[in-house]
């Protein structure tokens, strides 16, 4: 009887043999247009001192006109000395540091995408690095394909161990995720630290973004725009529009920054979203009951290991496309005993947003 346990296992299988199959359609994209848009970077940051000055150095090194972009840092109610660094830094001729009027990273983003004058708007945070084509390539991308939002690539830097390979399977799972369905023309997830869109469009819906949460406006408005079949939302594959941003120092607070984004999910209205989300939590909830079930119990013992092996097959599949094209490979040996202890991570960061889930309302 126990066997038929794995009859659960099936519409997890079907989803993610479905992204897998959407991946692998991906095509890496190459301007061919110089863009000629006037382009506004928004960062919302808080309490960055130490890291905000790489990413100005970044953007100041930018291959695109210094006359056709600007970058507006607004600083969310820091405690060190973030705005002045922010503020004191000269290599950017159109550089605008302001202070968030309210508090949390929404409504700083919100305040920077009013006083940005550009056409097209990409956000990032302040821990990331980008390349020097970042803003040429994303904006010759919305010339050329003319979409309305772009989901942009992210990429999780580690250092050495499990934890941190952990971190960063985990991390390139979700951007498998992001990347498959959006190709297949169903997105369902996307990264303010690496997202870019029309300014026209955040105004127009502007008023679905959950106000009373303190985050989530990427999320939300991807899913706003998606909603009205109208608008168009692309993927763009290249490593010129990739950043980079570091991996959690500690569990403490790898678990909490999880629980802040999995603490959202019961506001999205995206249909298919929901369905991923609750066939991967069942999925995820069979995995943590046939691991304790094996450990207590022999006779569960196989079963286990036949749900682990066919979860694996579609995992690997996602992760092999991914790791392959952002050159991390080398974490695949971590896959096994990352798959044995994922339940009981999600588990962990379910609880802990249920915990703290005042925390993450405004």
């Amino acid at each position: 009887m126990q066997w038929l346990l794995l009859l659960i296992l099936i519409p997890y299988l079907y989803i993610i043999f479905r992204i897998s199959g959407a991946l692998k359609r991906i095509k890496t994209f190459l301007p061919e247009t110089e863009p000629g848009i006037f382009v506004s970077v928004i960062v919302a940051c808080r309490n960055e001192e130490m890291n905000i000055p790489l990413l100005l150095a970044d953007i100041a090194l930018q291959n695109y006109p210094p006359d056709l972009y600007e970058l507006i840092v607004v600083d969310d109610n820091s405690s060190d000395s973030t705005f002045k660094v922010a503020s004191g830094f000269t290599g950017i001729k159109n550089l605008k540091v302001l202070k968030n009027n309210g508090r949390g990273k929404k409504k700083a983003l919100r305040k920077g995408i009013e006083a940005s004058t550009g056409k097209l708007i990409i956000t990032t945070d302040a821990d990331c690095r980008v390349e020097k084509s970042w803003i040429r390539t994303i904006a010759s991308f919305q010339v050329e394909n003319n979409p309305e939002m772009i989901i942009c690539p992210v990429r999780l830097e580690g250092g050495k161990g499990f934890f941190s390979g952990f971190q960063e399977l985990e991390f390139l799972s979700l951007q498998g995720i992001t990347a498959g369905t959006a190709v297949s023309g169903n997105p369902v997830m996307c990264n303010g630290a690496n997202l870019a869109f029309l300014k026209d469009i955040y105004t127009a819906y502007a008023g679905n973004l959950h106000n009373e949460l303190v985050s989530g406006d990427d999320v939300f408005l991807l899913h706003s725009l998606k909603r009205d079949n109208r608008n168009k939302i692309d993927w763009i594959e290249s490593a010129e529009a990739l950043v980079i941003t570091g991996a959690s120092g500690t569990l403490g607070s790898f678990l909490q920054q999880r629980a802040r984004w999995i603490s959202k999910a019961g506001y999205y209205s995206d249909k298919y979203t929901r369905i991923l989300a609750i066939v991967t939590f069942v999925t995820i909830c069979l995995q943590a009951f046939l691991t304790a079930a094996a450990f207590f119990s022999p006779e569960f013992l196989m079963v286990f290991m036949a749900a682990l092996l066919i979860k694996s097959v579609p995992d690997i599949m996602v992760l092999h496309n991914t790791t392959g094209r952002y050159n991390r490979k080398n974490l695949m040996k971590w896959f096994l005993p990352a798959q044995v202890v994922y339940p009981f991570y999600v588990l962990a960061i379910v609880f802990n947003s249920i915990r703290g889930r005042s925390k993450y309302s405004g």
